[in-house]
């Protein structure tokens, strides 16, 4: 049986679809420069590192984070928690990375996903396999059972229904925020894995955006509006008449939750527009046509040329964890879009500086 979520778009779902997209063409149009973006685009990693690890009960303040991720402080009695802020911040990158490759969303990419919560920061990881056995979840006061998850066997097939359902929706023009938060519950639902369900779902979810043209350019954080109320978050993701998954809740009505999200969406994106007005309002001259005219690993390539007038192959592959040809391969095809000029002849440790046009765009 294939996936097909039951659901009603309500006059408050409706109400939030459209604000969702009022506020994202609104940003979209803003003069930005890239210093600004920047800034904006890294407190949103840093509020969604820490805001979907203390959901999960991790200790870290936002500072300690910042630290942690800095690697100016060590906290040698929260090393639990110090590795999964690494690994939520690395899986954030990932997800970046994998909306600038605009292909569709895959079950290997999930998989990866997880594997780099779990791993801490590693940074080679394997896609981590569905969990073999029943995972059963608890409460954590009276051990009653809270859900009890579909069995392992029905997994693998529920997940390829999943993600087959993603790439037939988006052609069927559903809204993509309603195909985030769908995917959102259901991933939830099948509980694919033993541990860290929570940030891998909420993960698919900015991936999903992201490749919808609802990223925002990595400038909202989602996981502050569940953080803020977590009693609401766990409401309503708990739906149908029972907590076993064959007992009703495969083909529960999700109304309650696809309001709850395009809401927390809305809410979201209206705060990313309120700091965009806000540095739109400083007068600084808009560069956004230059940056129109460079593609996404060429914008964030533009982090590199910041702090250094030069940089080699090695820089872009330490940033876009990619290997050395590839990096060397980028290089070679931005010669021909007067991004790059190579400075000095020698091929061997070749360095690269900023094409005269582009380099107005880090005095921002």
């Amino acid at each position: 049986m294939s996936f097909a979520p039951k659901y009603t778009i309500t006059a408050k779902t409706a109400a939030a679809l459209m604000r969702i997209e009022a506020a994202r063409q609104a940003v979209v149009h803003l003069p930005i420069t890239p210093g600004v973006l920047a800034t904006l685009r890294e407190t949103a990693r840093l509020y969604s590192t820490h805001c979907s690890t203390q959901i999960e009960g991790n200790q870290l303040s936002p500072a300690e984070v910042s630290q942690v991720l800095a690697q100016s402080q060590h906290f040698a009695w929260r090393e639990r928690d110090e590795k999964e802020v690494l690994g939520s911040y690395a899986a954030i990158e990932k997800v970046e990375r994998l909306a600038a490759a605009a292909a569709p969303v895959t079950e290997a990419q999930i998989q990866n996903l997880h594997a780099l919560v779990m791993a801490g920061g590693t940074a080679k990881v394997r896609p981590t396999p569905y969990r073999d056995g029943q995972n059963v979840i608890r409460d954590g006061r009276s051990g009653g059972i809270v859900y009890l998850p579909p069995e392992a066997v029905d997994v693998p097939g529920l997940m390829r229904e999943l993600v087959s359902w993603l790439r037939q929706s988006e052609p069927e023009g559903l809204p993509c925020p309603l195909r985030a938060g769908i995917a959102h519950y259901q991933f939830a639902t099948i509980h694919p894995y033993y541990d860290r369900h929570g940030r891998t779902g909420r993960l698919l979810t900015t991936l999903i955006l992201q490749l919808g043209g609802y990223g925002l350019k990595g400038r909202y954080a989602l996981e502050e509006y569940y953080a803020r109320n977590l009693g609401a978050y766990y409401a309503a993701l708990t739906i149908g008449p029972s907590h076993n998954y064959y007992l009703g809740l495969a083909e529960a009505e999700i109304t309650p939750w696809v309001e709850y999200f395009c809401l927390g969406v809305a809410e979201s994106f209206e705060n990313v527009r309120r700091r965009a007005e806000q540095a739109a309002a400083t007068g600084a001259r808009d560069l956004a046509p230059l940056l129109r005219q460079l593609d996404p690993r060429q914008r964030r390539a533009l982090e590199l040329f910041r702090p250094a007038e030069t940089i080699t192959s090695q820089d872009l592959e330490k940033l876009f964890s990619i290997a050395q040809r590839t990096g060397r391969n980028w290089l070679t095809e931005w010669s021909g879009t007067g991004f790059r000029v190579v400075v000095g002849a020698s091929k061997k440790g070749r360095r690269y500086r900023l094409a005269g046009g582009f380099r107005e765009l880090l005095g921002t």
